[in-house]
């Protein structure tokens, strides 16, 4: 009788929770923690050894990256949608050891009691560095589209036409639901306001990165 296969090849998860990172954060150069998010978003809080590397320089220079990407390699967000586009992205590269936190830097938050702060110097450990607080990029949108739907609710009142705006938006709002993506996300990171104190050049947030280190085997998940 034929016996089956079996790969030495373990399966990737393509997300993991919060447990798992602070368990492989504890061993040193398992794994590279990327946060996608703006730079006033990871200011205000990230994990701490962790690498602000924002969604729209990582879809431009997706290239250049994967080299360096071959520990495992979490992606963080506010939430998850945009840490998977990222993967996604990642993954027509060739980089196959990327993983999702599932939930973002807000279950992460809410899933120990390590409440840092400071300029988020030091090892990777696992803990939260605090900053500025500033409202994240998913508020923004929240808040951008309620406005614009309610002032086109109100200007209806008088010019009927005006309730196409509130319909646009909440079509736009259903496709990005159904996509897991947000156009008004990306136009909003581009403002000032989500920018860091001044804006870095491609070759300096790569250049942040560890070179490309000997993979290793993940290790397990905690229970």
């Amino acid at each position: 009788m034929t016996q089956p296969h079996h790969s030495h090849h373990r399966a990737h998860p393509e997300r993991v929770d919060a447990a798992t990172v602070r368990a492989w954060l504890a061993q040193p150069d398992t794994a590279t923690v990327l946060d996608v998010r703006t730079p006033a978003e990871f200011e205000t809080v990230h994990i701490r050894g962790s690498y602000n590397v924002p969604l729209n320089l990582l879809d431009e220079h997706a290239e250049q990256l994967a080299p360096r990407l071959d520990r495992h390699v979490v992606l963080v967000c506010q939430s998850g949608p945009r840490a998977a586009q990222a993967r996604q992205r990642l993954a027509t590269v060739g980089a196959d050891r990327v993983h999702v936190l599932d939930g973002g830097i807000t279950a992460y938050a809410g899933s120990g009691s390590d409440g840092g702060d400071g300029d988020g110097g030091g090892k990777a450990d696992g803990s939260l560095v605090r900053g500025r607080a500033r409202w994240s990029l998913g508020r923004q949108v929240r808040l951008v589209a309620g406005t614009l739907v309610t002032a086109g609710l109100v200007a209806g009142l008088r010019a009927p036409s005006a309730r196409l705006l509130s319909a646009a938006i909440g079509a736009g709002l259903t496709v990005s639901a159904l996509t897991d993506t947000c156009t008004m996300a990306r136009v909003l990171s581009a403002l000032p306001y989500n920018r860091g104190p001044r804006d870095r050049t491609p070759a300096e947030v790569l250049a942040q990165l560890p070179a490309g280190a000997a993979a290793r085997p993940a290790p397990s998940p905690t229970e």
